[in-house]
Parts: structure tokens; C-alpha cells; sequence
């Protein structure tokens, strides 16, 4: 078996997402969060043969795996590429190919990542403190836990992470640091564990799932450039294009479900005005007022999926394409 197929991850809301995203064969698509394809894979079999199929990441045994699927559809312009899904502007205007007909960004960590231990992104294997999506960049999650100021580990675990016991978590940290720095995901996730008052320790989720997660986004800056993101992929797409976006925690959830709302409905008219005078232009509409979620059946197969929420924007046909 080769490199490459090493990667795996299940899709999640495969079938939905599939269906979401309207697609059609001869057409154009991105896949901003390719993982190791699954997604690309459901959507370049449903393009029947003809048309082009972007796949974007920052892992390269992700991109790895996306080169070699991409023999088994040989007739689909498939092409792997490596970038930051804020990048989806220059990327598509840089392939000089038209606009994208659908975009979809599934925003969680994929089940490779996770379930490899040497990437350090489980709380429950021991692996070095890692959690980097692309290998070649500098932070990691042993510079942030072992050099970064109490203060500003409580608030990364209180505002990306949503920790109600992030200030003795910080100050746990700090304290046992003193004594030797952190090298394993399991020395910082038992830490973490007895720093939180024994009520907490029993809860259904893994004590350190919370703080393991906000370090992995500060460690990716995976809250930075999302807006930006949903911002461009709106601006990619043909009339009647779609945007669709699996988020898994609620930070996640709300900037899309807001960047969706201003998009909609991006006027500045105080409510009192009775008509629109500001100018602004609706780019399009929400198709789903509620997030779709996972059946108790897929989460059954995946516990992962229980969290999984996906929305889904369309662009307005009356919108005009740009001109490059």
C-alpha cells in the first residue's frame, strides 16, 4: 500500500452533502478541506465523467492520497492543490478555468489526523505535542503550552474552547511546566484532567477533548481566515452555485451561520427606515434555515458525526459574474 492511501478519513454527512450541492457533470467544484478525498471522491463520481474538480489542503499525505484517487477518475479534471482554504479567491482565478458551480469546506479534523498518534492531535494516545495540519509551519502545540503566558493559555481555552475551568486549567499548566516542560499529549491531557475540580472529571466527553481543541485552532489559526473564506467562496460562485460548510463546535457553527446572514441580507439601513437606502446587495439566500445533522444511524457508525453541522448558501442567479 502506498503512502498516499495511508490517509484516510469518513466523510461525514456524505450523502447530504452530495445531494446540497447540486451537482451536475460537466461542471466546476471545490473541495476546500480535501482530507483524504472522501468527499472529492462522492463528487467526482457524481460528475459522471466530465468537467473539474478542485481539491484544497494543507496536509500533504492528504494531497498524497488526492493524487493517487484521482487515477480512478481519469476522465474529471482532478486537480490536488496545496493552500489555505482562505486562499479560495486566488485559487480559483488562478486556474483561469470559470467559476465554481459548488464549494464545500468540511472544517473538522480528519480521522488520519486524529487517530494518528505521531501527529499529536489525541488526548488519549501518547504522541508528541504536534497538532500542526501542515508539517512545515513553525507553531506547534508543545511552544504553546510550554511558553505561552498563563494569561493567555485561559483565554484561549475560555474563548476556543469554551472552558468553564480554563484559569485553573492555564495555572495547572504553568505550575507543572515549571518543573519540566511538556513533550507527550498524555502528560498535557492529565494535567489538564487534574486541574479541573472532580465534578468536571465526570463528565461523558474526555476532560481534556475542550483544551485540546483550542489548542489545535491556535496551533492552526483555523478561526482566522473562515470568514474570509465564506466571504470569497460566495464571490467564486456561478449564479445558483453552492456553498455548503460542515462546522463541528459552536464557534465554528456561529461564524458561518452569521457570514451566511450578512450575505443574504447585508443591508446597514436602521430598522426604523422603510425601505433599503445603503445600496447593499443581496448575494444570495440560505437554503438551510436549520442546520442539517447527522441520522442516529450515521452517528451510530461515526460518534464523530454527533456534533457535525452543515449549511448551505446559494448565489443568486440574478448576480453577475464578475470579469477577470
Amino acid at each position: 500500500m502506498s503512502k498516499g492511501f495511508e490517509f484516510y478519513h469518513i466523510p461525514v454527512l456524505f450523502s447530504e452533502c452530495l445531494e446540497q450541492l447540486n451537482i451536475k457533470p460537466g461542471g466546476m467544484y471545490v473541495d476546500l478541506t480535501a482530507g483524504g478525498g472522501g468527499h472529492s471522491v462522492g463528487i467526482a463520481h457524481m460528475m459522471e465523467g466530465k468537467g473539474t474538480l478542485l481539491s484544497i489542503d494543507k496536509d500533504d499525505t492528504a494531497l498524497a492520497t488526492c493524487m493517487e484517487r484521482k487515477a480512478e477518475f481519469g476522465t474529471v479534471d482532478w486537480y490536488p492543490i496545496k493552500s489555505d482554504y482562505r486562499n479560495v479567491v486566488d485559487i480559483i482565478d488562478g486556474m483561469k478555468m470559470g467559476m465554481a458551480d459548488g464549494i464545500l469546506a468540511d472544517l473538522g479534523v480528519s480521522s488520519y489526523q486524529l487517530d494518528t498518534p505521531e501527529r499529536g492531535f489525541s488526548y488519549t494516545k501518547e504522541g508528541p505535542l504536534d497538532m500542526r495540519m501542515d508539517t512545515t509551519e513553525h507553531l506547534t502545540a508543545a511552544i504553546v503550552v510550554n511558553t505561552y503566558p498563563e494569561r493567555l493559555l485561559e483565554k484561549i481555552f475560555s474563548e476556543y474552547g469554551e472552558e468553564r475551568h480554563s484559569g485553573r486549567i492555564a495555572a495547572g499548566i504553568c505550575e507543572a511546566r515549571k518543573k519540566k516542560p511538556f513533550t507527550t499529549t498524555t502528560e498535557l491531557a492529565e494535567v489538564i484532567k487534574n486541574s479541573m475540580p472532580g465534578a468536571a472529571r465526570g463528565e461523558d466527553q474526555h476532560p481534556a477533548r475542550r483544551c485540546f481543541q483550542a489548542i489545535r485552532i491556535e496551533v492552526n489559526h483555523e478561526l482566522d481566515g473562515l470568514t474570509e473564506m465564506i466571504q470569497g467562496a460566495i464571490s467564486m460562485l456561478n449564479p445558483g452555485g453552492r456553498l455548503c460548510i460542515i462546522s463541528f463546535h459552536s464557534l465554528e457553527d456561529r461564524i458561518v451561520k452569521e457570514a451566511f446572514r450578512k450575505a443574504e441580507n447585508p443591508c446597514t439601513c436602521p430598522p426604523q427606515f422603510p425601505q433599503c437606502v445603503c445600496g447593499a446587495v443581496s448575494l444570495g439566500k440560505v437554503i438551510t434555515k436549520k442546520p442539517i445533522e447527522a441520522s442516529e444511524e450515521e452517528v451510530a457508525r461515526n460518534l464523530r458525526a454527533h456534533s457535525a453541522k452543515l449549511r448551505v448558501f446559494e448565489r443568486n442567479d440574478s448576480i453577475i459574474i464578475r470579469r477577470r
